[in-house]
């Protein structure tokens, strides 16, 4: 029996299950995962750059749309990096900081890609529900005081479910995934965990539900306005749908993989290799999809994103 928090002379090293990879396909999936990081890379770093060069999208959506790109990056970079060493070098083993450290960063991501998503339909809210007050209402202080409380949010609660980790004995060493978890590590204690079971429950239904209530509030005020002002000119109500079709389909989007991460794991018959695949995706396709979703949706991310290619390719 050894603490989780265990002193440097005998450190808790996990072995983490990983996929149950055919032989001679490792350098298959190690590829497929590199190009499915790089391109998560590319992507947002991509959008994230334009907003940051053009001073024209330094409004409150695209600021909105940066914070979401980076959330997405802390995700994928929490996850992919780490399965590309077990494809190339089959190394399985990590030590309880690295491993803590993953942890705590997938289940931010989670959390805070909802919290930004909320915070955003807050924004479209006011932007189409008061149009005329909107620069007035949302202010660069209160812009910025929304991005920071839906990143605070999201760290305190990882926090305070990271704090239940204190002073738990284990009794496994096995982790049965391909990443570290909340629940993957505290299921190896030697004792039972009711009061994290029982806050990282009610976190994860006050959260989603929160959220939920937030978007779906927002967007039938959304609705109600567009349908009112598109009586008597159809242009803004089809601007309006452009603007805030793209967030709405990002917000089921994570919900979707969620959903499909958790029926997977109802289903004793599904296989753990594909249980694992799924909850990968995750990570994979949200980050990918994200970015083009922004890019073909938003005329003025799309035109600014083309000016500078074409003028970072004059310039070779």
């Amino acid at each position: 029996m050894t603490n989780f928090f265990s002193s440097s002379l005998h450190p808790v090293v996990f072995e983490l299950e990983g996929f149950f990879v055919p032989p001679g396909y490792d350098s298959l999936l190690f590829v497929l995962a590199l190009l499915s990081y790089v391109a998560v890379l590319l992507g947002n770093g991509l959008v994230v750059s334009i907003i940051v060069l053009d001073k024209n999208l330094h409004r409150p959506m695209f600021v909105m749309v940066c914070n979401l790109v980076l959330c997405d990056l802390l995700g994928a970079t929490a996850v992919l990096p780490r399965l590309m060493v077990h494809f190339l070098t089959g190394q399985k083993r990590m030590a309880y900081y690295p491993a803590i450290a993953q942890a705590f960063s997938v289940h931010t991501y989670g959390v805070a890609a909802q919290t930004i998503l909320g915070a955003m339909a807050y924004d479209r809210y006011i932007a189409v529900c008061e149009p005329l007050r909107y620069h007035a209402i949302m202010t660069s202080a209160r812009l910025h005081c929304c991005c920071a409380l839906a990143w605070l949010v999201a760290l305190l609660l990882i926090a305070v479910l990271f704090a239940f980790h204190a002073n738990v004995p284990l009794c496994g060493r096995t982790i049965r995934h391909v990443y570290c978890s909340n629940r993957s590590i505290l299921s190896l204690a030697c004792t039972p965990t009711t009061v994290n079971n029982i806050y990282g429950l009610s976190m994860t239904w006050t959260v989603s539900t929160g959220i939920f209530l937030i978007i779906a509030f927002s967007y039938i005020r959304i609705l109600q306005a567009s349908l009112k002002q598109g009586q008597t000119d159809s242009n803004v109500r089809s601007k309006v749908f452009q603007t805030c079709g793209s967030h709405l389909v990002i917000y089921l989007l994570y919900e979707i993989a969620s959903v499909i991460i958790i029926l997977s794991y109802r289903f004793p018959s599904v296989s753990p290799n594909l249980k694992k695949f799924f909850s990968i995706m995750f990570f994979i396709v949200p980050p990918i999809i994200n970015p083009i979703i922004y890019g073909l949706v938003s005329k003025e991310l799309r035109s600014s994103i083309v000016k500078h290619l074409t003028i970072s390719w004059q310039r070779l």
